[in-house]
């Protein structure tokens, strides 16, 4: 099958891309988390410090007041909790609790099986040749 035309690559990307949040969700669903909820608490466990809002927001994409209601329903849930920041006191640190570490796994381990389940047809050296073709897309060089 040829793929010649780049807006078909597009086209093939974008539907296995909606494919896997599908599953992705599924899987969150019974953890009571949306995608969005999710993204936010993966991108605050993997800060080495406690983000700020703002900050958070920034790396997410969004505005910062639709942050708010992401990590409203996350505070609410006992997974994130909010801090002043000492050294600016207009701004909040976002810190998880005991019980979002403990989802963290579960979260990880969601995604794992729905990413299982979308590459299960290729073979280890198909899944590396496609792991280097999707780096070589993402370098910010290209």
């Amino acid at each position: 099958m040829g793929y010649e035309d780049p807006v078909q690559l597009a086209d093939l990307l974008h539907r296995l891309t909606r494919r896997l949040r599908r599953a992705q969700a599924e899987r969150l669903a019974p953890l009571g988390l949306t995608p969005a909820q999710e993204r936010a608490l993966r991108l605050i466990t993997r800060s080495d410090d406690p983000p700020r809002m703002t900050e958070l927001a920034e790396r997410l994409g969004i505005v910062p007041r639709s942050l708010t209601t992401v990590i409203d329903a996350l505070e609410e849930a006992g997974l994130v909790s909010r801090e002043i920041d000492p050294r600016n006191r207009r701004a909040i640190l976002l810190r998880l609790t005991d019980r979002g570490l403990a989802v963290r796994d579960e979260l990880r381990e969601a995604r794992r099986r729905a990413a299982d389940d979308l590459f299960a047809p290729l073979a280890p050296a198909d899944r590396e040749t496609l792991g280097d073709l999707l780096s070589r897309l993402d370098d910010p060089r290209c």
